[in-house]
């Protein structure tokens, strides 16, 4: 059955009339009755008997309205629950990001949007970037909050990919380093033993060591910018770190070279096609900035 139809003949059941039907939805009498003759033979019965005074609902004429009823009802909660949506007195929205953007750009951003849509529930998940776009791909989020360096990723059929910023990279050395102050290139680490990180953060060190002449000694590998931080302090070698991961944590104990020769890294979050219009997830959006 065509619901547009079962609707034009709830409304003449309980009008009364088709004039009267007409009238409120602010059509022709002839073109209610079209719609109306067209209902009844895909029903295959009458479901109004017409007379003099108006309509008459026939035994399944009644038994139809009643589920008309309830259809009605329903649309008419989901037009509430839509608007509230739209509203943004209700809604959700999935963000996974990196550990140093849930500790840094995150927190700031969730805030920001519980405070001004309190009624917005927003659910963190902490993954690397290649997880985190597997997980978009799949569904299972909203926004992903990514990083990259010079050469961005590609994205999956139907993604987009939106700049949050970008930040610097650093050198980290122990207090104890002859390249704790003065002058200093990667040339001048060659021969140092290197605490590297996820295959992105390894794969720019490499890059950019490469690019120096010479191949890294990889003596410690760990993701964990807290722990290679510690690492370094306890003279076991030296590192990269971005922006975003001193300003979670600031060890005191490491010394921090900055050098636009070390890199920057890019900061984007990426969502499926059209998940930008969706109330919920563009307001995170707006509020996603370094």
């Amino acid at each position: 059955m065509d619901l547009r139809r079962v609707m034009i003949f709830r409304s003449v059941a309980r009008a009364g009339s088709i004039s009267a039907a007409a009238r409120e939805l602010g059509w022709t009498q002839p073109a209610v009755s079209q719609h109306l003759a067209a209902l009844e033979r895909e029903v295959g019965t009458p479901l109004l008997l017409r007379g003099p005074r108006g309509v008459e609902i026939t035994e399944a004429g009644r038994l139809l309205l009643a589920r008309a009823d309830t259809v009605a009802g329903q649309l008419h909660l989901a037009d509430e629950e839509l608007a509230a949506i739209a509203q943004l007195r209700r809604g959700s929205v999935r963000l996974a990001a990196y550990p140093s953007a849930l500790a840094t750009i995150v927190p700031k951003a969730v805030a920001a949007v519980h405070h001004r849509y309190p009624d917005i529930d927003v659910t963190l998940v902490d993954a690397e970037p290649p997880e985190a776009l597997a997980l978009l791909e799949r569904g299972d989020i909203d926004l992903a909050l990514v990083f990259g360096y010079d050469r961005s990723t590609d994205l999956g059929l139907g993604l987009r990919r939106r700049s949050v910023g970008a930040e610097p990279v650093h050198l980290i050395v122990p207090p104890t380093s002859p390249y704790a102050a003065g002058p200093v290139s990667l040339v001048d680490l060659s021969g140092e033993p290197w605490i590297v990180g996820c295959e992105r953060c390894r794969s720019h060190l490499l890059e950019l060591c490469r690019e120096a002449g010479f191949a890294p000694i990889e003596r410690h590998t760990t993701d964990d910018y807290v722990v290679r931080q510690n690492l370094v302090a306890a003279g076991l070698g030296v590192t990269l770190l971005p922006e975003a991961a001193l300003t979670a944590f600031r060890h005191p104990g490491v010394v921090v070279r900055p050098d636009d020769r070390f890199g920057r890294r890019s900061i984007s979050i990426c969502y499926r096609d059209g998940a930008d219009l969706v109330p919920a997830c563009a307001a995170l959006l707006g509020e996603l900035h370094p």
